[in-house]
């Protein structure tokens, strides 16, 4: 098992990240940007978009799944992303909106994914 997402603190503007069981809503790996941010509260809330999101692919009948999931705020992006190996375990990114590459942010992310094995 490899659950290290520490090159996720590479990206431009990063606040925090974490690797969550969608099942449980716990972490299963964490790392914190500069400031406080409370990634367990985040990891669990998140837990909840991905299953809406699931629901709305099963009631719209869509044969398809989830590559990422963006949320953007007025001065943050959360980036969450589902591991295509194992979709019940997603990635959870917190960035800076301004001083972050939403493109550079999703390259790293999917390049983390590959790396992980749960």
């Amino acid at each position: 098992m490899s659950t290290d997402i520490s090159d996720l603190k590479k990206i431009s503007g990063f606040i925090g990240a974490c690797l969550v069981d969608s099942e449980t809503g716990l972490m299963l790996a964490s790392e914190n940007g500069t400031g406080k941010f409370d990634l367990e509260a985040a990891g669990a809330v998140n837990t909840e978009v991905v299953r809406a999101e699931k629901a709305a692919l099963e009631a719209l009948g869509l044969d398809d799944t989830v590559e990422d999931i963006l949320i953007t705020l007025g001065e943050q992006i959360h980036l969450i992303r589902p591991l295509g190996a194992n979709p019940g375990v997603f990635v959870y990114v917190a960035l800076n909106k301004k001083a972050s590459n939403l493109g550079m942010a999703r390259l790293v992310v999917k390049k983390v994914e590959g790396q992980l094995r749960i």
